[in-house]
């Protein structure tokens, strides 16, 4: 018989002190680092990615987001699909950058300290289905590379050209200390569904998507980008736009109201996104990599709502009708002919402030703050763990 000089109860409280102790230690550490490092001097972003982070490449392509998209900051349309500003805005800002102009928008754009080549709908593989069939842009991923590829060397070429140009596009030396930011990859899973897949068909293909990921961010890296900022993708599955349009039974929603199956197809997206960014690092030792958990964050943020001064974190602000005042063919902004007159019928909540979710797809100004306030202030929901504003140095996992 063996015998143990130790009770269970002293096993396990030994073990969380070790595990706390760990714990402790890691976070310890990575702060002493990350407040020894030299803050980052980040000159421009360039931004590729969907709606999340689009701010009016869509809408140059095909019109603006209608009212009251915009409102709540802007005054009016800005090429956002939200009340006001997104997350990348708020990460400008806190740069001390000016908001990023879209590359497909020709009027009234500079590029000095950065571009965005983000459209909403946009997907990492390109789609087999036009704007029209299926609601995905046409700017895939690797049309966004191409798109950054060209401007690259033309931005260049005309910069030396002098006057007016000199102060529209970047100089040579932006393109390798500028903060390259991903932030794409939800509607390549709904995609799937759209399809009529079933979540295990959606993962089967998932590898691919994050390899093709890569081979975008490799090729960005071979033109001199050093420094990676890459979100993961939210939780789809607390969206009204999957919970109105697919159908799911009792037993597929979970306490919060969100579907389980399209949150399992997000968190494993994830996983496979996390590891080849691991593999990223390995390949590339030259460059900085940033993995952002934004799908724990806006889920704290959707499961803890009226703690944290939100409500009805499912219910769209702007829509019409239905349980999520969702209408998927009646979105944000629609409006219908009434006594001759053009009205607006998917109008806004009367207070946005207090919402998460803008339109059932998109987020809310206010939720968007939020969720930039944690990546700032949170450097757990980071790997390595290390402030944006630091992240330019290579740390590796602490």
């Amino acid at each position: 018989m063996k015998f143990s000089y130790f009770p269970r109860s002293a096993k396990l409280t030994t073990l969380l002190l070790i595990v706390t102790v760990n714990l402790c230690f890691r976070r310890t550490t990575s702060q002493s680092v990350d407040n020894k490092a030299k803050q980052c001097d980040f000159p421009a972003i360039f931004n590729f990615g969907d709606s999340n982070s689009d701010t009016g490449g869509l809408t140059a392509l095909y019109g603006q987001a209608h009212p009251p998209n915009g409102e709540t900051f802007f005054g009016g349309s800005a090429g956002r699909f939200c009340d006001g500003r997104l997350i990348i805005d708020f990460l400008a800002g806190s740069l001390g950058l000016p908001y990023l102009n879209a590359y497909l928008s020709s009027v009234g754009s500079n590029f000095s300290h950065g571009v965005n080549f983000a459209t909403a709908g946009s997907t990492v593989r390109p789609q087999n289905t036009t704007r029209t069939q299926s609601g995905y842009s046409p700017i895939s991923l690797d049309v966004q590379f191409a798109e950054f590829s060209e401007f690259r060397t033309i931005s260049q070429v005309v910069r030396n050209k002098g006057g007016v140009f000199e102060g529209l596009l970047p100089k040579e030396d932006y393109f390798a200390s500028a903060l390259y930011t991903f932030d794409i990859g939800q509607n390549d899973l709904t995609a799937g569904y759209k399809l009529n897949m079933t979540t295990e068909q959606v993962k089967a293909y998932v590898p691919d998507v994050v390899t093709q990921l890569a081979k975008v961010i490799r090729g960005v890296y071979a033109q001199g980008g050093r420094t990676f900022w890459i979100h993961n993708t939210g939780p789809v599955g607390c969206l009204a736009y999957m919970l109105d349009v697919y159908p799911l039974t009792a037993a597929q929603i979970n306490k919060f109201g969100c579907a389980i199956p399209f949150n399992e197809a997000a968190q494993y997206y994830n996983a496979k996104l996390k590891e080849i960014v691991d593999q990223l690092r390995k390949d590339l030792p030259l460059a900085a990599f940033t993995y952002v958990d934004v799908y724990s964050i806006k889920y704290t943020l959707i499961t803890h709502a009226k703690e944290l001064g939100f409500e009805e974190p499912l219910v769209a602000c702007c829509g019409h009708g239905g349980k999520y005042n969702f209408n998927n063919a009646m979105r944000c902004g629609s409006t219908k002919i009434v006594h001759g007159k053009d009205i607006v019928i998917a109008k806004s909540c009367k207070n946005p402030s207090v919402k998460v979710i803008w339109d059932g797809i998109h987020y809310t100004e206010a939720a968007n703050k939020w969720i930039f306030d944690q990546i700032v202030n949170n450097v757990s929901y980071l790997d390595p763990p290390v402030s944006f504003k630091r992240a330019c140095h290579i740390f590796g996992h602490l």
